[in-house]
């Protein structure tokens, strides 16, 4: 292993380490004090179901070697973590030698329990005592070779896990069947307890085994990601086209992307129209339209189109590698609920193993039957196999982030999925939140006797070619409403500099002068807009930007084309009248709606006008509006909001100035349109800007907190009924066996059905 010490920098950083050979909670703890003790760890925590320990360390002051060697010191192995920028590996575990293995120890039990299962049925086939000992151990001591391995280390360093509990219990009566064959002989009405020993090993094997399957499926998210990522590159060199690896790809190279063929790069297109599939990364369904200057992420797919691309990120900086690395910290990390379970496993062993003794003198001194006392005090142990309990909630974890990276929830980290479930009021910024963010035109008033289609063609036509955001947003009207319909011939074009712009129309004959402004402007050239001054009065209240169309024969045309007299002078005529807001996004008013279902109160922040915010909540639907405010009165107003016995809250916000407020919030979530601030300092990203995703966030962390709920109540359950019946003599070893084994299999199934889940 090579050396390494962390990077110098002022604040603590975190080294995940793969761990191999725990087998239940009471290892995962003995691995996070062995990590602890080493000098300039400042924390550690190790996740029982990803077998990752993720190590707080000061800057420059540990080294790995140092790292793994308290590891291995304590009976474990370990490597540093391969992260998001390799295949998913697991650490080769002792515990799981495959279905071969457990097959093996199964075909030995077999002839060793059948005798007991065919009894009710009047079938006497026991097996000599001789013979139970052959087939008894191998399983014992061949198959259950690592329990003692294991259990030793454990033992050695003054604790307890699972495979202590397993060798102690299978141990018991694996000696005393073996003292009343050697002591007694080979009697057919001997007492004999090998098939007890085997079928306990075999059961605790078999239920390991399924438990490490389930386990690996709970990593399908990351693999699913990590397989959108190509191998290799088309990059362009020269005239020609050449194919290289990813890992060869660098800054500023130009990538071609065939139809059909996936994204390799983070990039902007240099050249080449198509759609991209993006639904692997943001979850959006539909294909997104994507041109010249479009910016594209790796892994996504391309439509139709040939496209050339000019490389933007490679590596570990890539929108994938940092989804990969977002959802494997997530899932490596330990929601506050776990902590309680962790201090519980510290001192279970321990108190079983004294249960287990109790039970021995108990029966043994109460009754005299210390056969019976020795078969109830291995149940004891049997068990109360803690596993169940240390994979409660991590595999439930995993599930849920795992599922949400699915349809495009990255959830950073496990406080915010718990937190998440119990909020009761969301806060939303205004801008690019709840809007779309950039000016869209949201009514177009005609003058009577003026066809509204005309116009707006009209101004598309005046204000073509205009990068002005509302010209734009008047021409992405008018191809929307007329199918790209072809515009009126305008010539002249002129922008008046805070007026607005003006332009010479001839049409049927006549020569007029086109100009589309601000009030103060047609005030100035005299247009009247009485007719408009209730429209224009209304969409103002709301916040919304108010420019008018008019129109006035130019010099030299005929009187009569604009309805005047020969001589006279014509005055302007307004045409119309045009609003401009920022567009609420489409599913805004269902999303809130939605939150509404799910008992959540749904607030405006925004440091817009009071008009603008009343607008945009009304139609929204929002409970509550504060307009003007400024960033740092976002962060006091979450903090007002999350006052001591006020509900959990949430921000959403996408921008730079929302940042305070993710940060002052109890779970900030940042919308992935926004900025890299906002997304760095929310607990959640949605990594499309939908608001829908925003209840659908808090479903799945309710969903997983129920599943963890469930799963600790099944774990609690099997134990506290179990160890009961055990000592009290109604379980025997094998039933205690099949319990233990059914406990941690069923605990993860369950938290498995979050895969199910759909927003």
């Amino acid at each position: 292993m090579s050396e390494a010490t962390a990077q110098a920098d002022p604040s603590p950083t975190t080294l995940a380490l793969d761990i191999g050979g725990m087998t239940c909670a009471a290892c995962a703890t003995r691995v996070e004090k062995s990590l602890r003790k080493v000098s300039g760890v400042a924390d550690a925590g190790v996740n029982l179901a990803t077998e990752v320990a993720n190590v707080r360390i000061a800057p420059g002051a540990v080294r790995v070697s140092e790292l793994i060697a308290a590891v291995e010191a304590a009976g474990y192995e370990a490597r540093v973590h391969a992260g998001a920028g390799t295949q998913v590996q697991a650490m080769p575990v002792r515990a799981d030698r495959g279905g071969l293995w457990v097959l093996g120890a199964a075909l030995l039990s077999l002839p060793l329990a059948a005798p007991m299962l065919l009894a009710p049925f009047g079938i006497d086939a026991m097996l000599p005592g001789w013979w139970q000992l052959l087939l008894a151990a191998p399983v014992q001591f061949v198959f259950g070779a690592r329990f003692y391995r294991d259990g030793w280390k454990a033992a050695r360093a003054l604790s307890g896990n699972m495979d202590l509990l397993v060798a102690i219990g299978t141990s018991a009566a694996f000696g005393l069947s073996l003292y009343e064959l050697l002591v007694h002989g080979d009697r057919h009405d001997a007492h004999y307890y090998f098939e007890a020993s085997a079928v306990v090993v075999t059961l605790v094997l078999l239920g390991k085994w399924l438990e490490a399957r389930a386990k690996r499926r709970t990593v399908d998210a990351i693999r699913a990601l990590q397989a959108l990522r190509p191998d290799t590159a088309r990059v362009v060199v020269g005239a020609r086209e050449i194919e290289l690896p990813i890992a060869q790809v660098a800054l500023g190279d130009e990538v071609m992307v065939r139809p059909g063929e996936r994204i390799p790069v983070d990039g902007e297109i240099v050249d080449g129209f198509t759609h991209v599939d993006e639904s692997m990364l943001t979850g959006e369904s539909n294909p997104v339209p994507k041109g010249p200057g479009g910016r594209v992420a790796g892994g996504s797919i391309n439509g139709e189109g040939l496209l050339r691309l000019r490389t933007a990120a490679i590596g570990a900086e890539t929108v994938l590698a940092r989804i990969i690395r977002l959802v494997e910290d997530a899932q490596a990390a330990k929601a506050p609920i776990q902590r309680l379970v962790d201090r519980v496993s510290a001192v279970f062993v321990p108190a079983v193993l004294g249960i287990g003794f109790l039970t021995l003198l108990g029966w043994g001194l109460g009754t005299g039957d210390w056969t019976r006392a020795v078969l109830n005090a291995v149940s004891v142990l049997v068990i109360a196999c803690p596993c169940a309990l240390g994979l409660a909630t991590p595999t439930a974890i995993m599930a849920g982030t795992g599922v949400a990276a699915r349809h495009g929830i990255l959830i950073k980290d496990a406080q915010a999925l718990e937190l998440a479930h119990a909020v009761r009021a969301v806060a939303f910024d205004k801008t690019g939140t709840l809007t779309v963010g950039q000016p869209a035109l949201l009514a177009a008033v005609p003058a009577p006797g003026v066809d509204r289609a005309a116009l707006l063609a009209l101004a598309a036509a005046v204000q073509h070619g205009s990068e002005h955001p509302l010209a734009k947003a008047v021409q992405r009207s008018f191809d929307a409403e007329t199918a790209g319909a072809s515009l009126p011939q305008v010539s002249a074009i002129r922008a008046v500099a805070g007026r607005g712009v003006s332009a010479s129309l001839r049409q049927d004959g006549a020569d007029a002068e086109v100009f589309i402004g601000s009030e103060r402007w047609m005030t100035e050239r005299g247009v009247d807009l009485a007719e408009f001054a209730a429209a224009a009065a209304a969409h103002q209240a709301e916040g919304r930007t108010v420019s008018f169309v008019a129109a006035a024969p130019l010099p030299g045309a005929p009187a009569d084309a604009a309805g005047g007299s020969a001589g006279s002078p014509v005055p302007p005529r307004a045409l119309g009248l045009l609003a401009f807001g920022d567009a609420i996004k489409p599913g805004a008013a269902a999303a809130v709606g939605a939150l509404h279902r799910l008992g959540v109160r749904t607030i405006l922040l925004t440091g817009d006008n009071p008009g603008a915010a009343a607008s945009v909540a009304r139609d929204v639907g929002l409970d509550e509006v504060r307009a003007q405010v400024l960033p740092e009165q976002k962060a006091e107003a979450i903090r007002s909001l999350r006052a001591p016995g006020a509900p959990v809250v949430a921000m959403v916000g996408d921008g730079v100035n929302d940042a305070p407020a993710l940060a002052a919030a109890d779970v900030g979530i940042a919308m992935g349109t926004g900025t890299d601030v906002a997304m760095h300092t929310a607990g959640i990203t949605l990594m499309r800007g939908d608001p829908a995703l925003v209840p659908a966030a808090i479903d799945v962390s309710r969903r997983t907190y129920a599943k963890i709920r469930q799963n600790l109540f099944w774990a609690f359950f099997y134990n506290v009924i179990g160890i009961p019946l055990a000592a009290l003599g109604y379980l025997s070893p094998v039933v205690a066996g099949a319990a233990m084994a059914l406990s941690s299999v069923s605990v993860v199934t369950n938290a498995l059905t979050l895969r199910r889940w759909q927003p």
